[in-house]
């Protein structure tokens, strides 16, 4: 069973078998341009289109709900400021409706890492694509292999959600009276504490 990810792949990539040409012209009339379809599309244009088709939908949809969880007061009381409608939207409610949209973009942001290994539709060659490539060279090398592929896609999910975190913690705020401290403030205030400690331990 193809994933929903991989279903407009499959059609992009088949659509030569439906349309060898296509024409610009008339409708129903002559053509002023023909072009042979499978030279138009190559594989990285058919997996570049087909994983932006279907994640724009998600995105819309994250991006709209965002967008409505933003108070009608917060609306009311921009307007009665008396700011412009474009101000209303880049100062007003954007900020607010980024709290909400970040997290769930950056999910779907992360699902669609992990899904480009669905290109080997169209024949390309991912990082699991290759990996499965060199695991039929050596077969006995498939496990290091895998563990490899997954060391890497958690250094990309991981890098994406260290951005995510400094993103929601610019937006947040004004909606936290502070801040939550950043990883490396943590790691500092972990060594401060632990160095009182080890003073404390050696004066006793």
């Amino acid at each position: 069973m193809i994933p929903s990810r991989g279903r407009p792949l499959k059609f992009l990539y088949n659509f030569s078998a439906l349309y060898r040409t296509l024409s610009l012209g008339v409708p129903f009339g002559p053509a002023f341009v023909t072009f042979d379809e499978s030279r138009l599309a190559t594989d990285m244009t058919v997996a570049v289109i087909g994983l932006a088709l279907n994640e724009a939908a998600y995105a819309a949809e994250v991006v709209r709900g965002g967008l409505l969880s933003v108070d009608q007061g917060q609306h009311e009381a921009a307007a009665a400021l008396g700011l412009p409608r474009r101000y209303q939207f880049t100062r007003i409610v954007l900020p607010q409706a980024l709290r909400s949209i970040v997290p769930n973009y950056v999910n779907q942001l992360i699902g669609l890492v992990k899904s480009t290994s669905l290109v080997f539709y169209v024949s390309l060659l991912d990082l699991f694509g290759t990996v499965q490539s060199m695991g039929s060279t050596y077969p006995g090398d498939i496990v290091p292999l895998l563990l490899v592929a997954t060391v890497w896609y958690l250094i990309l999910t991981s890098a994406v959600s260290v951005v995510q975190y400094y993103v929601e913690r610019y937006f947040a705020r004004g909606a936290t009276r502070a801040l939550p401290p950043t990883p490396l403030r943590r790691a500092r205030a972990a060594l401060a504490g632990l160095r009182a400690r080890l003073r404390e331990e050696s004066a006793v």
